[in-house]
Parts: C-alpha cells; structure tokens; sequence
C-alpha cells in the first residue's frame, strides 16, 4: 500500500490486520486511591459499572462521582466505601446494594429502589431521596454505630427532606 499526502504531510495506510490489532481505550473504574478496579471496553460509564455489576466485580471504594447511572440496575452490589457524590443515579436499581461508609452527598437518587440497603456510615448529605424507595434500608445514627429507634424516624426524615404530615 502506498502512503497518503495530506496537506505536505504522509500518511501511511492502516492494513486490515493492524485494525483488529486496535484495542479501543474504553474506560476504566479507579478506587479512591487511584488504582484500577475494572477496565471495560464500553463507551459510557454507565454501561462499565453495568458490566462489572454482571461480571460480580467487588466495586468497594469505587470513585463513581458524578457519573450518570440513571436507570442502570446495580442490584447487589457492593459499593461499600465508594464516592457517589453528585453521581446521577435517578430511577436505579439499587436493591439490596451495600452502600455502607458510600459518599452520597449531592446524589440524585429520586425514584432509586433502595429496598434493603445497607446505608450504615453513608454521607446522604444534601441527596435527592424523592420518590426512593426505602423500605428495609438500614440506616444507622451516631457515626453508623446505632441502630435508630422508632422515635427518631420523624427527625431523621426530616433531615433528609421528607415532610410529615399529621
């Protein structure tokens, strides 16, 4: 194959084996540390976490912030310790996902399922919980060191922007 000039500059054909030979760049999931949890070939974060939820890779400590998940289905996963802040995550699947010591601050989770998750530890500092689904979450006061008692739910979802009705 001869090469191209473009412009002044020579260009050399790419042949049929040199193509296959091509690995796309994809994306790749870091911890909060910086070091690599989960390479993917996929175009979008949103469908690497998909694929590492599938492939059942331990995603403790990702660093996912702001990324957009709205709508994926990341049920059981273990995102124990990982950033979440900002991160779209508006009509996920997230049930029975681990989300314990997970930084949830500024996350928009309105209408996620988060039936029994285990938020213990979690920073929800400032989400969008409209519309959740909560029942049988497991939240924890006092640093994650206390189970709430039935006297405290009014208070707690007040803080968490809920309003109660008499």
């Amino acid at each position: 194959m001869k090469n191209i000039i473009i412009d002044g500059f020579e260009y050399a054909p790419v042949s049929n084996e040199e193509k296959k030979e091509e690995v796309k760049e994809g994306i790749k999931i870091y911890n909060n540390s910086g070091d690599i949890l989960f390479e993917s070939k996929k175009e979008t974060m949103k469908e690497a976490v998909i694929e590492a939820v599938n492939g059942e890779v331990d995603l403790s400590g990702a660093d996912l912030s702001g990324a957009n998940l709205s709508g994926a289905d990341l049920s059981g996963a273990d995102l124990s310790g990982a950033d979440l802040s900002g991160a779209n995550l508006r009509g996920a699947n997230l049930r029975g996902v681990d989300l314990s010591g997970a930084n949830l601050s500024g996350a928009d989770l309105y209408g996620a399922n988060l039936y029994g998750d285990n938020l213990r530890g979690a920073n929800l500092s400032g989400a969008n919980l409209s519309g959740a689904e909560l029942c049988n979450a497991k939240f924890y006061g006092n640093g994650g060191t206390q189970k709430l008692e039935k006297n405290q739910v009014g208070t707690f979802l007040k803080a968490l922007g809920f309003v109660i009705e008499s």
